[in-house]
Order: structure tokens, then C-alpha cells, then sequence
């Protein structure tokens, strides 16, 4: 339910009005973009863990991944001294702000990354690397269905029936969809001041990764993400609305 955004909670707690964690509806039954559900999972795996006398920490286990796939500038923490060429970001009024620098492991948002090294990881993922074949089958597998006519904002109504995306669902960690290129997934992201997409085409094997440190340039993904692949149908008219597209 973490990994398919259908736990029920808003994107955090703090956009709450009371600044309280509450479950919005049934858990398991919708998709919601949750943050924090993401960091529910993050605090199973640690202190579920630790429960039972085994610990594991999500930044060593991830570690482990990105030395693997030799991505040598990727933390889910901030290293101090250890890069070079950090990149500050620009906010939706054309304002310089700062890179962020997390010292905590936070699943839903502390990677530090660069566009190198996120290329790297996509392409594992695309190919199954490190993954069984049923682990990479049921990660990209149509599991809930999503009915609502945009991502955000939350909780949105359902659409009726006839207008719903017929093709767009939830796998784990990502959205997935079929188009005229065959089944694919894609998982895309923001800040204040960056955004980030991701998009795959299994029967390829063809990915596009974008990282942007502007994040008025989100609304040109759709746009050049078509350029590239050309029409695979990636529903970014769910993700970004009249947004879509639009450069």
C-alpha cells in the first residue's frame, strides 16, 4: 500500500490542517501521492526490523545498490566536501535558492544524485539488474487501477467510468501505463526549486531521465520526453494537468 500510494494520508503531515497524520479513506482501495507513506514504509523496514533484533538501516541498503551500479555521486545523505559542482535551484518566480543539504535518510526526498548516475539506475531498472524476474514482474504489474483526472491535487473524485485512463495504474514505486509503444512505467518528482522524471518503455528498453534544477522546466518534460521517444504515451496529463506539455 506504500509503495502504491494507497495508504490513505495526504502527501504529509504538515499540509494537514492540524498538522496531524490522518487516513482520508479505506487503505488499499485508491491511489493518493503520499511522501509520508513512503516514510512509513522507510520506518517498517528500520524499526519493524529492529523489532526482531535485525536492524536495517535503508541508507546502507541503498549504499549497497548504488556502489553496485558504480554510482559513485548518489546518497540518500548529504556528504560534505565530497562534490564538486553543486547545483542551486530556481524557484516558480525565477528566484535562486540554495541546493538542500539532508542529513537525515528521508526515503521520500533526501537523495543527492546526478543526472550520470540516476541514468545508470535507470537503466538497471528497466533491465531487471539485481532484481528476480518475478520481483521486476510484479513491480511494473497494473496493480490499482487510477481513476481520477489528475494527480493533484489530493483526493480528488474518481472520474466516471467512460472517462477514466483505461491503461494508467499503480506498480510499486511507480506509475505504470501501456501506449503505443507497449507497456511502461515512469516515477517523476519536484521541490520548490527542482524537478525530476523518469520514463521507461519495456519492449525497448529505452529510458529518458530528465533532472532539472529549475523547476518551471517541468512543464516542458512532456514536450521533450515526446521528442525522444516519441509517442509512447505517457500520461503527463494526469501528472501536471493543463500543465502538460506546455513549455
Amino acid at each position: 500500500m506504500c509503495l502504491t500510494h494507497s495508504t490513505g494520508f495526504s502527501n504529509f503531515w504538515f499540509v494537514e490542517p492540524d498538522q496531524k497524520l490522518h487516513i482520508h479513506f479505506e487503505p488499499g482501495t485508491r491511489f493518493s501521492y503520499s511522501g509520508e507513506g513512503l516514510i512509513l514504509l522507510q520506518f517498517a523496514v528500520e524499526h519493524g526490523r529492529k523489532a526482531q533484533g535485525l536492524g536495517l538501516d535503508v541508507g546502507d541498503l541503498t549504499r549497497a545498490n548504488f556502489d553496485r551500479l558504480g554510482m559513485a555521486r548518489t546518497s540518500l545523505v548529504w556528504h560534505d566536501g565530497l562534490d564538486s559542482n553543486v547545483a542551486d535551484g530556481w524557484n516558480d518566480q525565477g528566484q535562486p535558492q540554495p541546493h538542500e543539504k539532508r542529513s537525515k535518510v528521508r526515503v521520500s526526498g533526501s537523495m543527492n544524485t546526478t543526472i550520470s548516475d540516476l541514468s545508470k539506475f535507470a537503466a538497471a531498472l528497466v533491465q531487471g539488474d539485481g532484481l528476480s524476474a518475478a520481483s521486476r514482474a510484479e513491480m511494473t504489474k497494473p496493480g490499482l487501477h487510477i481513476t481520477t483526472a489528475h494527480q493533484f491535487p489530493l483526493f480528488l473524485p474518481d472520474l466516471p467510468v467512460s472517462e477514466q485512463h483505461k491503461d494508467l495504474f499503480a506498480g510499486l514505486g511507480v506509475v505504470v501505463f501501456d501506449g503505443p509503444q507497449g507497456h511502461g512505467f515512469y516515477k517523476g518528482g519536484h521541490d520548490g526549486q527542482t524537478a525530476n522524471t523518469v520514463v521507461c518503455i519495456e519492449a525497448s528498453l529505452r529510458c529518458v531521465v530528465i533532472l532539472a534544477n529549475d523547476v518551471r522546466f517541468e512543464a516542458g518534460f512532456a514536450e521533450l520526453v515526446r521528442f525522444i521517444l516519441g509517442d509512447a504515451g505517457v500520461p503527463y496529463d494526469w501528472e501536471y494537468g493543463d500543465h502538460a506539455g506546455k513549455s
